[in-house]
């Protein structure tokens, strides 16, 4: 599956981050990536896991709180799963200029697929802002 372009990724996150801007020096990173299959926690029609974890960094002159986020899987079949929200993992972070937040959850699916992630919020100012997560492959094993 070939990742899209920056700018095709970024139009992917157009509603939530609607009069927002990328904040300079605000990052996220995926710090690692793991797989799991099956169990009786995961749907018969998607029995792989991938758990990721996450790391946002804020390097910029302004304390920014982050209010929700959203998720675009590109399965390999052509079909989409959009998945926004409120929240990260259930937090609302506020971090001040060097200080990052961290955090772990997942995605299941049936097939391969690409994830792309955005989070969102405001700066100190009330100006709203976002930064966009590199997309990362969920390829499953094969055996």
């Amino acid at each position: 599956m070939l990742p899209l372009a920056m700018d095709a990724i970024r139009a992917l996150f157009v509603r939530v981050s609607s009069g927002s801007s990328e904040l300079s020096g605000l990052s996220a990173r995926l710090d690692k990536l793991c797989y799991h299959h099956g169990g009786a926690s995961l749907p018969a029609d998607k029995p792989h896991a991938f758990v990721y974890f996450i790391t946002i960094r804020n390097a910029s002159n302004r304390t920014v709180t982050l209010l929700g986020r959203k998720w675009v899987v590109m399965h390999a079949d052509g079909t989409r799963l959009v998945i926004e929200g409120d929240k990260i993992v259930g937090e609302t972070p506020r971090l001040a200029p060097g200080e990052q937040f961290s955090y772990n959850s997942y995605h299941v699916t049936g097939i391969d697929a690409t994830a792309h992630g955005s989070f969102h919020g405001v700066d100190e100012l009330g100006r709203k802002i976002h930064v966009i997560l590199a997309p990362f492959e969920l390829h499953i094993p094969r055996e």
